[in-house]
Order: structure tokens, then C-alpha cells, then sequence
């Protein structure tokens, strides 16, 4: 690749190189107010040379800079590259206004020092290795930051006033602020997912969210405020009590409360500012109760037409990952036929999910949900068959106790399996009896059997029968 050097003082109004050329400043390079530099390659300030740029730097390659203590100047740097560009060196680039423009996104090799505005206009602002980072000096802004456009990695503001930091992941912004510094302090922020160490709890927190926190450092300065926010369509909210929200901050091994008053809505936005912090450290929000979890409203599964139509009606749905639909052939051991993403909502969701397999004999049904961190639960069991239940094959006597006796009025004999279901769906009793013409069975309780409404399941090749019985004490 070519390159330009600058050997000698240069008070430049318009200077442009082409596509293929480096551009390396090795004396004084002055761009005063009015005029700019626009250089398609990398640009290199070497360590003897000087630059202030009082215009405008338009750089679409990589930019590098080892002078010492340079001058941020009045002018504006862009970063307007075409593809990936980096920008490293071995001392701090500074500028006073900064411009990033470059969708493919641009990779912070070294600090990038801002003392104005930065105007985020395109593309993601990423690290290859901490400590590397955008700094904001005491006065600087910002603007144009949104999920698009924002800091994957470390972010420095130096000064008192207040501040909100423009930090998040490739998918969404997730923006931490500081407010009502003592004074002028140096502070460091960065966001992850997940949150670690959820179980080490001081008391009042019993739970901490899970799934996301900002490591926040102070290098020097006093006192501030941090002000954590939530936004349930973006990263799921914990379906908790406002009044139950706390900010919190680990430290000395625990996750301890920081304070605050919550406000806002748990299925959409909200936001706790902390007491006033010393110190810093990884922050989230913590809790003064458990989150309400799940509440799995109904599940049905009807068959028609050879398809099994399942239905499952949810509500206080948070932070659920998604729905495994599983089938089983005994009622005992299933295996997941489909999954269906959770919407999350926090609000009553209705599920449907259609089975277009033959089945064999009864099939039976159950949903299960996975939380995002993993846990899960069950619904109840369905069961259907290509052929109706039938009502009238047998009878059973209500109430029972020990035993669940069974008259045989279908006019088949021989073995059948049976099946028993508590309220909740769970399989409590299985196994195989032998039903004679005119006969029937007996069927041993299992011992301590609380009393409650069981559903009992009968079938062979031929019948299937199920009817509910309350068991007594």
C-alpha cells in the first residue's frame, strides 16, 4: 500500500489522498477551522509528530496515534469507513467533536478521548480487550445512541455532572446513569449478561435479576447516584412488587441493597436511582420477594381429523424462554415433539400447537416450561385417542379410599392398563389389571394417597375409558 508522509509543518485548508493510500503524519499537521483532511486509507500520527485539528478529520480507514499528550483541538474527527475500521496506537487519540459513521462498526484498540459532542450516526462501538475506552471528558455529550448505535465495551467520564452512559450489547442499548457526583470523579462502565454469583444474597434481597448488570468502577472522585432502568421488551423483567425493587450492588462477596425507590411497570419500563455510592462495583436490581412465578391457566388436547389439537393459557409469564410440547405413549415417559417461543407479555397469553402424527393407541400430552435461566416446570397431562372415550364400559364407586374398585360392563375381558392422575396431572399410579366379562377390579391405593379428585384412565386395543374419583380419608 502507498503511503503520504508528513515531515513538515503543514496549515492545511483541503487535503484528500485516494483509495489506496496511508496516510502518516511525522511533523506538524495543523487543520484550521474551515478546512479538512479526508483520507480513504489508515492514518497514522507517529510520535513525533504533532497534530491539532481545529477542522474537520474525515478518516474511513484505521486511525493510530503515538503522540504524547496531544491536543483534542476545536475540530470534528469522523469515522466514516465503509468497512470494519480500528483505532489503536500506543496513546490516547483525542478530539474535540466525534463523529462514528461506519455500519460495519468500529473497534476501540486504544482510548478514544472526546472533550465535545459525539454524534452517533451509524454502527456499533466495540473493544478487543478492556481496559480500552471511549472517554468522555468533563463537558462532553452525546446524541443519536439507540439500540443500533451505542458502546459494546468500556466507557470513561471524567468530571462531576451528571452523566448517562451510552452502553449496551449487540442487540439492545442498555444506558446506566450517575447524577449528584461530590465532585469531579473519574468513573468506568461496561454492561453484561448474565448476572453472576445470583445466590449470594445479604439480607433485605432475597433474589437478584438474573440476567443482566453494569460493572461500574470508580478510578477517583466522591459520591454518586446510580440510576438503573428496566425495560421488559428488551431484556424480560422479573415479575416482582414495585415497592419490592431495590437498587443492589455486589461487593465483599454478597449482593447487598443500595436503596431506592422503584418506579414504573414490571411488563414494560422502570426505573430506582440508589442511595448515594462511595464505591462501586457490579449493580442490578435486587428484590424483597420472590418473583410470581409462572401460572399455567389451563392445557387441553382434542383430537379431530387426525391431528391433536393442544391449548395452553398462561399469565404472570416472565422470563420464560420458551414451551417444549411433549408426547408420551405410556404416560410415563415423554419425549418433546415441538417448542413454542414465549411472548412474555406479563399478561394472560393463549398457546396453540397442532400434532399431525398418527398416533398409537392414547396418546398423551404435556407442556413444559423453560425458564431463561434454565429451570422448568410441567403442565398437566391430556390424553386423546383416534377413538372418543368411552363412558358407559365401566363403572367405578365413588367415593374411594384404599382401593378403587372397578365394575367391567363393556363386554371385553382380559388385561388392561390403567393409569391414575392427581389434580395437578402427575402420574401417581400405573400398571396392568385383568378385567373378566361381568367381572371387574380392584386397584390398591398407594399408601398416604391424599384425598382429592384423581383422574383414573382405562384402556386395551380396543376401549379407552377414563373418569374422574375423589378419594377420601
Amino acid at each position: 500500500m502507498k503511503g503520504i508522509t508528513v515531515p513538515i509543518t503543514l496549515f492545511l485548508f483541503c487535503v484528500c489522498t485516494n483509495a489506496q493510500q496511508a496516510f502518516t503524519n511525522n511533523g506538524n499537521l495543523q487543520i484550521h477551522g474551515g478546512a479538512s483532511v479526508s483520507g480513504f486509507g489508515n492514518f497514522t500520527n507517529a510520535s513525533s509528530g504533532v497534530l491539532v485539528n481545529n477542522g474537520s478529520l474525515y478518516i474511513k480507514g484505521n486511525l493510530s496515534n503515538n503522540q504524547a499528550s496531544m491536543s483534542p483541538g476545536t475540530g470534528t474527527l469522523y469515522l466514516n469507513g465503509s468497512s470494519a475500521q480500528a483505532v489503536n496506537g500506543s496513546q490516547t487519540f483525542k478530539t474535540y467533536n466525534l463523529e462514528t459513521n461506519n455500519s460495519a462498526g468500529i473497534t476501540l484498540d486504544n482510548d478514544l478521548s472526546v472533550s465535545g459532542t459525539h454524534t452517533f450516526t451509524s454502527g456499533l462501538i466495540n473493544f478487543s480487550s478492556i481496559p480500552n475506552y471511549l472517554v468522555y471528558e468533563a463537558g462532553s455529550s452525546y446524541t443519536g445512541d439507540n439500540d443500533s448505535r451505542h458502546v459494546i465495551g468500556g466507557v470513561k467520564k471524567i468530571g462531576n455532572s451528571n452523566f448517562t452512559f451510552p452502553v449496551g450489547d449487540a442487540s439492545y442499548e442498555r444506558v446506566v446513569a450517575i447524577s449528584n457526583l461530590s465532585a469531579s470523579s473519574e468513573i468506568n462502565c461496561q454492561y453484561f449478561t448474565p448476572t453472576g454469583n445470583t445466590i449470594n444474597l445479604l439480607s433485605p434481597l432475597v433474589k437478584v435479576k438474573a440476567n443482566e448488570y453494569w460493572q461500574m468502577d470508580k478510578v477517583s472522585g466522591g459520591t454518586a447516584q446510580v440510576t438503573l432502568n428496566w425495560d421488559h421488551s428488551k431484556v424480560a423483567m422479573d415479575n416482582v412488587l414495585i415497592v419490592d425493587i431495590l437498587s443492589s450492588q455486589y461487593t465483599a462477596g454478597n449482593w447487598t441493597s443500595t436503596g431506592g425507590t422503584a418506579s414504573g411497570n414490571v411488563t414494560t419500563t422502570g426505573t430506582i436511582t440508589s442511595n448515594a455510592l462511595g464505591s462501586f462495583g457490579p449493580l442490578t436490581f435486587g428484590y424483597t420477594s420472590f418473583p410470581v412465578p409462572l401460572k399455567l391457566l389451563s392445557f387441553t388436547a382434542i383430537r379431530a381429523a387426525g391431528t391433536s389439537f393442544l391449548k395452553w393459557v398462561t399469565e404472570n409469564e416472565q422470563n420464560v424462554d420458551h414451551f417444549d410440547v411433549q408426547r408420551s405413549y405410556d404416560g410415563s415417559l415423554f419425549t418433546t415433539i415441538g417448542q413454542v417461543a414465549a411472548r412474555n407479555s406479563g399478561s394472560t397469553e393463549v398457546y396453540d400447537f397442532e400434532d399431525h402424527s398418527a398416533l398409537n393407541g392414547i396418546a398423551y400430552y404435556r407442556i413444559k416450561s423453560v425458564d431463561i435461566d434454565g429451570k422448568s416446570g410441567y403442565s398437566r397431562i391430556a390424553a386423546v385417542s383416534e377413538h372418543d372415550f368411552l363412558s358407559a364400559t365401566f363403572v367405578v364407586l365413588n367415593p374411594a379410599r384404599s382401593i378403587i374398585t372397578i365394575l367391567n360392563k363393556s363386554g371385553e375381558d382380559g388385561p388392561f392398563d390403567y393409569f391414575l392422575y392427581n389434580a395437578g396431572g402427575q402420574l401417581l399410579l400405573k400398571g396392568n389389571t385383568i378385567m373378566g366379562i361381568n367381572g371387574g377390579a380392584a386397584l390398591p391405593l398407594p399408601p398416604h394417597t391424599p384425598a382429592g379428585i384423581y383422574m383414573l384412565e382405562l384402556s386395551n386395543d380396543k376401549i379407552q375409558f377414563r373418569q374422574k374419583i375423589l378419594v377420601e380419608r
